[in-house]
C-alpha cells in the first residue's frame, strides 16, 4: 500500500464529496490560486490505497496551473460501497471513472491517471469509452506504476493469502498480522499520525472490494494491444524499482503503446508519495506537451 508522506492539506486544496450518476465519491480537490487553469487531472488510486496517496502532488500540480481531483474508488476508505463483490468488478469501477469524468467535462483538457490497480481501472474506462466511439472525454492517459496484466508471482502469492484471509478473518485481525510481519522483517514503522491513518484507512475498506480487486490482480488479462489501438496520448510512468510489475515489463508496455516513457529517480512503486516533486514535474511536462 502507498504511504502518504503527510496528511495536512495545502492551502490550495480541500476535501469534498463528488456526486455522480453512479453515486458519491470522497475526494481531495486542489485548484490553482489565481491565473489560468490549464486543465484538470483525475487521479485514481490502487489496491488498498486512497485519495491521500496523491496528497503530495496536489500543491505542485495546482501551482503548475492544473485543477486536481484525487478520489477514493468505491469500496475504498471514505467512498464506501455495498457488501457485494460484483460491485467491484473492474468493469463497474471503470464505469465509475466514466461518471467522474463526465462531472469534470467543463474543466478544460482532462488528464486521466491511474496508479497501480487504478491504472488497470482507467485502462478499462478508456477501452469502454473507445468502444462507444472515437470521441473520448480525456486529453491524455497516464499509467503510473501499472503493468499489462497480472502482478508478479511473488506478489500474487501474498495477495492470494490476503484474499483467503478475508474469507475467515475480520479486518482488524488481518491488520495485526500484517503489522507483526512488518516488524519481523524490520520494516520501519511510520510516525504515529501516519500509522493511525493507515490503520483507519484499512478498517474503512469494504472487505468484498478487497476480495474482488485482489482476485483481479492475480489473474488480470493483458489488454495492452487493445489500448494501443486507442488514439490518445499516453504516458507510462514508474519508479526505478517496482515489486508489483517489473520496471522492464512496464517499459515494454510503453513500447507496445507507443507511449511516452518516464522513470522517476529514487522512487519505487509509489512515486506519487516517494518522490512527489519529481513526479509532478514529469506529469506537467507530459500534459503541457
Amino acid at each position: 500500500m502507498s504511504t502518504p508522506p503527510f496528511l495536512t492539506l495545502p492551502g490550495c486544496a480541500r476535501a469534498l464529496r463528488v456526486e455522480t450518476a453512479r453515486g458519491g465519491f470522497a475526494a481531495l480537490e486542489a485548484v490553482p490560486e489565481g491565473g489560468v487553469v490549464r486543465g484538470t487531472a483525475l487521479l485514481v488510486p490502487g489496491f488498498t490505497g486512497s485519495k491521500e496517496d496523491f496528497i503530495a502532488l496536489l500543491e505542485p500540480l495546482a501551482a503548475a496551473g492544473y485543477r486536481v481531483l484525487a478520489v477514493d474508488q468505491h469500496g475504498q476508505y471514505e467512498s464506501g460501497g455495498p457488501a457485494d463483490p460484483a460491485a467491484y468488478a473492474i468493469g463497474e469501477l471503470a464505469r465509475d471513472v466514466l461518471a467522474l469524468s463526465a462531472e469534470l467535462a467543463d474543466g478544460g483538457p482532462l488528464h486521466l491517471l491511474g496508479h497501480s490497480f487504478g491504472g488497470q481501472v482507467v485502462r478499462q474506462a478508456v477501452l469502454a469509452a473507445a468502444a462507444e466511439g472515437p470521441a473520448l472525454p480525456w486529453h491524455s492517459l497516464t499509467l503510473l506504476s501499472t503493468g499489462p496484466g497480472a502482478i508478479t508471482p511473488g506478489e500474487a502469492d501474498r495477495t492470494k493469502l490476503l484474499v483467503d484471509a478475508l474469507a475467515t478473518m475480520d479486518l482488524e485481525s488481518i491488520w495485526q498480522v500484517m503489522r507483526q510481519l512488518d516488524e519481523s522483517k524490520g520494516v520501519p514503522a511510520p510516525r504515529a499520525e501516519i500509522a493511525d491513518f493507515l490503520h483507519r484507512r484499512w478498517l474503512a475498506n469494504v472487505p468484498q472490494a478487497l476480495i474482488a480487486v485482489g482476485s483481479h490482480l492475480v489473474t488480470a488479462p493483458d489488454r495492452v494491444a487493445e489500448l494501443a489501438a486507442v488514439a490518445l496520448p499516453k504516458l507510462v510512468l514508474s519508479g526505478e524499482q517496482d515489486y508489483a510489475w517489473p520496471v522492464e515489463e512496464q517499459s515494454r508496455m510503453a513500447e507496445q503503446l507507443a507511449a511516452r516513457r518516464m522513470v522517476v529517480p529514487g522512487a519505487g512503486h509509489s512515486p506519487n508519495a516517494e518522490q512527489p516533486g519529481r513526479t509532478a514535474a514529469a506529469l506537467t511536462e507530459f500534459w503541457a506537451g
